[in-house]
């Protein structure tokens, strides 16, 4: 361990901080360009084959930067787009990125540090940052905008720079270092250990937007809503934010497993995707998803009474088809990501008929992002981790997520020598209840105060 971290984790003051010196480089996990075809015609693109565990240089800070020291992070699905070099090889945008010149040019190496979420202490700011300062405890938003773009000042997800660290960007958090700008910095929720912070704002923001935000799908008291893959990463938060808004989430899971989580968290009603025959990942033939459709357009009306007004659909190309049926009259479909593909397939007569809307969101921008955050801080959302491996196990746990053999998030500890680390204000999470916290964890491991410990 470098003498930064070993400094860090004794509990320096920020002053003593500032004063140890930096390391050359630092470990990470990370993709290679000369490893973007070993994929190439092979079926089983296992991310074990590609993800990189090892050290890498330290970049200099751009002076709207900030050196975050990672107590932890967590896996999403951009990991495995990013390891498996589909559906583009991330390092094309990381070469567009440093075609601008400047700082941007650090972001174009043979070496592509991934991760799109940590939690840790800042370490190191740059001349131009006001807001923050060494030894703050933060959590990262995983957009990077343009703030000399005007589209950015209505919506930084509107400007045409806007980047998804660790993903369209380098020197991304699944590292013991990442770097960050400014404007991508929230307060550590204090009730939350490193680990359960580091697993929700990319996945709780992006269903944020989705759902409650003025750019999403604004839903309101009474809304019944339809979430597939309502254990995973984003539909763990949808449920949650349909119950808080008081609508009536309707979760779609694989298994009777997941079927038992997702009523432990309150769904008002669980559909098992075997229930309404759907058992393929691929696309559907035209008179197959009607048929789908009008089963789980049964099963619906007969829990509630009525077609669902909004569907939340991240899966894609093996749903999509089937949400724009099923929603009702006017109703809408909220759409990102897509994980079984992106060539959605659906009857527009359903859509254009019946006045339906598809809406395409895409994660959230800084004031969403914090919004969200407070919803964590206030214990009116809570972490969907379900299990945290070691950095040394990243390529296992991205696996996992790969395979879908997982629920909620997965968890990867950085800098943080064991779970349960960083609470700080123990007393919150006392009120709380650590069960709730934790609704996806067979284990709890109980929190110790403070840093490190």
């Amino acid at each position: 361990m470098d003498s930064l971290a070993e400094a860090l984790l004794s509990g320096a003051t920020p002053e003593q901080m500032e004063r140890t010196e930096l390391p050359e480089t630092y470990l990470a996990a990370h993709t290679r360009i000369e490893d973007v075809d070993m994929f190439r015609g092979v079926e089983d693109k296992d991310v074990r084959k590609s993800l990189r565990l090892g050290h890498v240089p330290m970049p200099e800070l751009a002076p709207d930067e900030v050196l975050v020291a990672v107590m932890a992070s967590s896996i999403n699905y951009n990991t495995v787009w990013s390891a498996t070099f589909e559906p583009v090889s991330t390092f094309g945008f990381l070469e567009r990125l440093g075609r601008q010149g400047g700082w941007a040019a650090r972001h174009d190496q043979p070496y592509h540090v991934l991760g799109s979420d940590a939690s840790g202490v800042i370490v190191r700011v740059g001349a131009g940052v006001r807001r923050w300062q060494v030894g703050d405890h933060v959590v990262t938003s995983c957009v990077q905008v343009d703030d000399q773009q005007p589209a950015t000042h209505a919506d930084g997800m509107l400007g045409s720079e806007q980047r998804i660290w660790g993903y369209e960007t380098n020197f991304g958090g699944l590292a013991h270092y990442t770097v960050v700008r400014a404007s991508q910095l929230l307060s550590k929720p204090t009730h939350l250990t490193w680990e359960e912070s580091a697993s929700t704002m990319l996945t709780a923001a992006t269903s944020y937007r989705m759902l409650i935000s003025d750019r999403g799908a604004r839903i309101k008291q009474g809304d019944i809503v339809l979430i597939w893959g309502a254990t995973g990463g984003l539909g763990g938060f949808a449920v949650q934010l349909v119950k808080n808004a008081g609508g009536i989430p309707i979760g779609v899971v694989s298994s009777d497993a997941k079927a038992r989580l997702l009523r432990e968290l309150g769904c008002d009603v669980v559909i098992n995707r075997a229930d309404i025959g759907l058992d393929s990942s691929g696309p559907l033939t035209p008179e197959r998803t009607v048929e789908l459709g009008k089963r789980l357009g049964r099963i619906i009306r007969k829990e509630v009474g009525e077609d669902p007004h909004v569907v939340f659909d991240f899966i894609g190309q093996a749903t999509f088809g089937i949400s724009v049926f099923v929603v009702r009259r006017g109703g809408s479909v909220v759409t990102c990501g897509s994980s079984t593909g992106y060539q959605h397939q659906f009857d527009n007569r359903y859509l254009w008929m019946n006045l339906k809307r598809i809406i395409g969101s895409h994660a959230a921008n800084l004031q969403e992002q914090w919004e969200c955050n407070r919803l964590f801080q206030l214990g009116m959302l809570v972490p969907v981790l379900s299990e945290v491996h070691p950095l040394e196990d990243v390529a296992e746990a991205a696996r996992l997520v790969q395979t879908n053999r997982h629920t909620g998030k997965v968890g990867i500890l950085g800098l943080a020598p064991r779970n349960g680390l960083g609470v700080t204000d123990p007393a919150l999470r006392e009120r709380i209840g650590a069960q709730r916290l934790n609704p996806f964890r067979t284990v709890d491991d109980a929190p110790a105060p403070a840093l490190a410990g």
